[in-house]
């Protein structure tokens, strides 16, 4: 039974990636990107208490789907047991080809 719930922790690439996302919502409906960011990282906190949600995509790296459509994104990230630690490795809409930086 666990005791605690895992920390998560962003690359500071992701940074690039929710400046992306918000210039992308922005231009498409201005006033509503920071919404859109509320909603990934709302989302993303269910890593803390099911690490292992997302679909395993080589080993040690996952990805948490959220939304879809035009609403949906990918999370790339690494659950470290040993450390409890979800470590946020890149985000990108779901209509993109791959990640940024790996």
């Amino acid at each position: 039974m666990k005791l605690h719930d895992a920390a998560i922790e962003f690359a500071p690439e992701v940074q690039n990636d929710f400046d992306r996302i918000v210039d992308f919502v922005d231009s498409h409906n201005p006033g509503s990107a920071m919404e859109r960011v509320s909603e990934i990282l709302n989302a993303i906190q269910i890593l803390a208490t099911s690490p292992l949600i997302g679909r395993p995509i080589s080993p040690g790296r996952r990805e948490l789907i959220i939304g879809r459509g035009a609403r949906g994104y990918v999370v790339l990230y690494q659950f470290v047991e040993p450390l409890d630690l979800v470590f946020v490795l890149a985000i990108r809409s779901q209509r993109e080809s791959g990640y940024k930086h790996p």
